[in-house]
């Protein structure tokens, strides 16, 4: 998502990507004219049962196909975003999530989950998990098998294991190398690498580019057909992150949010961002004051930006918002970004990709 910068001559513009269905281009307008704008639906007819998914890939597509088996079965909002997560989780090729995910700085992969029942008003969370491919199951036995919320690190796998989860190695191949790739360029006066001498001939192994910290999650979130809500947030965090830090995954309110009065919202990108705005929790609770889901998200990003602001003028962070309303209304955004900003959709109509919008990148 880039360093968040932007010129400081356009800090106070909002820019909007072209969004099918969900809005045309915005340019030069703040919040104030924005929160006048009116209620603005996603463009497809709102119906439940629905799940989403902030993947777009193959493997979000089939997540979201195994979901809706449940979801046009009858089955609970709770069980199908537990199927969809864990498709994407145990997928090798995804980085951000489960099995195949970045490690930490260390070279360990460390698992946030958390999961949210709008039925039951309960919730369950893990951090710092590992060994364990599918951390939202986890999390959803923290829920409903404990009076606890989260549990993280070593008691979060003695936990997992209790109930037969298996341990395995979650560092795949690909992950190791990028690993390997981002020490060996971390710092270039250190001793990771060839010997200075041999840098960059050829046959001499090692990495002369540099790796960045990369950032992804999957949030799944569903309404059934009772008009019960649930939603998950898994992640295996930032890359190469500090040992032990946690992100805004497996916090209630920050990287998930559940109320079955209203509807779901979860968060990707950064983290730290999303924690110290209740940013979920905040996307929930103006819809409930009216706000479709894709206004909701931009408040969120707007109050993010407002606050920063303050501080220093120049930064946005990236953040990618998703909701979901108890009506089966989606919505989602992405901030600081000109990536493509999109879900993917199943319900009775079929499988589709819903495309949001993107506030203050470039």
């Amino acid at each position: 998502m880039g360093d968040g910068r932007r010129d400081p001559d356009r800090r106070d513009f909002l820019r909007r990507g072209v969004a099918a269905g969900a809005g045309a281009v915005v340019l030069g307008k703040g919040p104030a004219e924005l929160l006048a704008g009116g209620a603005r639906r996603s463009g497809a007819a709102a119906s439940v049962p629905v799940i989403i998914t902030s993947h777009t890939n193959d493997t979000g597509r089939d997540a979201m196909e195994q979901a809706w088996q449940i979801l046009s079965g009858g089955g609970s909002a709770l069980d199908a975003v537990e199927r969809g997560a864990n498709v994407i989780e145990v997928d090798p090729e995804d980085s951000s999530v489960g099995y195949g995910g970045l490690p930490n700085e260390d070279g360990v992969v460390q698992l946030d989950a958390s999961v949210m029942d709008g039925r039951t008003y309960n919730a369950g969370a893990v951090a710092a998990l590992e060994n364990i491919k599918t951390p939202s199951s986890v999390a959803r036995l923290v829920m409903e098998r404990t009076d606890h919320v989260i549990l993280v690190g070593r008691g979060a796998l003695e936990f997992a294991r209790s109930f037969g989860f298996e341990e395995a190695e979650l560092l795949t191949e690909n992950a190791r190398q990028r690993w390997l790739q981002w020490r060996e360029a971390l710092n270039r006066s250190d001793d990771w690498g060839p010997p200075d001498h041999l840098r960059g001939l050829p046959g001499v192994g090692g990495f002369d580019e540099e790796v960045q910290h990369e950032h992804g999650t999957t949030n799944v979130l569903a309404v059934d057909a009772n008009g019960d809500v649930a939603g998950i947030t898994t992640t295996s965090g930032l890359s190469w992150k500090i040992p032990g830090r946690i992100g805004d995954s497996p916090i209630i309110g920050a990287g998930l949010y559940v109320d079955n009065d209203i509807g779901a919202a979860g968060a990707t990108g950064r983290g730290e961002d999303v924690i110290k705005s209740c940013a979920s929790y905040y996307i929930v609770m103006r819809m409930g004051e009216g706000r479709t889901p894709q206004q909701a998200c931009e408040d969120a990003c707007e109050l993010i930006v407002r606050k920063y602001r303050n501080v220093n003028p120049d930064f946005v962070p990236g953040e990618k918002f998703v909701a979901v309303s108890k009506d089966g209304d989606v919505g989602c955004v992405r901030l600081g970004s000109d990536r493509t900003t999109a879900i993917t959709v199943r319900d009775a109509a079929g499988s589709r990709e819903y495309q949001g919008t993107n506030l203050y990148g470039g």
